[in-house]
């Protein structure tokens, strides 16, 4: 699907036939273009668009490249930031002339949010890099919310690690359960969210060199500049946050260790306070003829009370050392 933009009162107004205001047109957008639509776009501009293998690419040369006089930058964007589980997908920006075309196979937010208020607001998105920018800034800004988010969740994950409790063990170690998925999502879309601030950091960092080759205006130069600095910014928040993930998994696992610690001390202290009691049984049940206290009225009340002495005995003493 090709939807195409052209300026009307400093506002983007999206237009029907890209045929008949093929010259107005200052951004088109292609979202799962077919191949029909790619040779439109590429009849039209005289360039080449990347296939989606192309886009996937990992290698700084097939995402930030100059061709055929257009300039192309491919950053990793999630969407479905709703849920902890986002999709993450490159999205293509390719600068050609006064124009701006986007390849995308999923839909970011900020694809939405954007040309709904350039075209409410006028927000001086005239030509492709300024609706470049101001997309980019639209991206950040739905990253930044995402980390916000993201913090909130692992603030309230530490509250629920080291607070008191008074619930059972079973309780515990269900919540225990519940606990590290919690922080194994987390950790998923921190790092999403960290891998896209870096193709973002990168592309920004190209762009700052198209700007100074293609002489942008210094109010565009002068926003890419703080564009870098917002995506840096939030790249060390998001390895701030990763660290804190793990500082927390870790201590999610002490605490597991500690209950899994007091449960095997029960059961060690169980058997230290039946063994005296059961050597003393066994005392008695031998089957030995000469037994003196077998023929004793007072026999079994003394090995009753020999074996309750012999078990109090051992509980008292761990009792007082600390170890219960």
């Amino acid at each position: 699907m090709i939807k195409a933009f052209v300026v009307d009162n400093d506002r983007l107004r999206v237009t029907d036939d890209l045929t008949r205001d093929g010259d107005r047109v200052v951004w088109a957008d292609l979202f799962n273009p077919t191949k029909e639509e790619e040779a439109v776009i590429e009849g039209w501009l005289g360039i080449a668009i990347p296939t989606r293998e192309e886009m996937e690419e990992i290698e700084i040369s097939s995402r930030l490249y100059v061709e055929d006089g257009g300039y192309f930058m491919t950053a990793v964007l999630p969407a479905q930031t709703e849920v902890d589980d986002p999709l993450m997908s490159p999205v293509t920006f390719a600068l050609a002339g006064n124009r701006l075309i986007t390849i995308r196979y999923h839909e970011p937010k900020a694809f939405k949010t954007f040309p709904l208020r350039a075209e409410k607001v006028a927000t001086g998105c005239t030509s492709g890099d300024t609706i470049l920018i101001g997309l980019l800034e639209a991206i950040v800004d739905r990253l930044a919310d995402i980390l916000e988010r993201a913090g909130r969740d692992v603030e309230v994950i530490s509250r629920d690690i080291f607070e008191a409790r008074s619930t059972k063990a079973s309780k515990r170690r269900r919540d225990f359960q519940e606990l590290l998925k919690g922080i194994g999502r987390k950790e998923d879309l921190a790092s999403s969210v960290r891998d896209s601030l870096i193709s973002l950091q990168r592309l920004a960092g190209f762009l700052t060199h198209v700007a100074a080759q293609t002489k942008m205006s210094k109010d565009v130069r002068a926003r890419i500049k703080t564009l870098s600095r917002d995506v840096l910014s939030l790249a060390d928040h998001a390895t701030f946050l990763s660290q804190k993930i793990s500082f927390l998994l870790d201590a999610t696992l002490g605490m597991i260790s500690i209950e899994q610690n007091a449960i095997i001390k029960i059961f060690s202290v169980a058997a230290v306070i039946f063994l005296p009691p059961t050597l003393v049984a066994s005392i008695y049940g031998m089957n030995f003829d000469i037994i003196p206290e077998l023929k004793w009225e007072f026999g079994y009340p003394f090995a009753i009370g020999l074996m309750v002495i012999s078990a109090i005995l051992p509980f008292w003493y761990f009792r007082r050392r600390g170890w219960l």
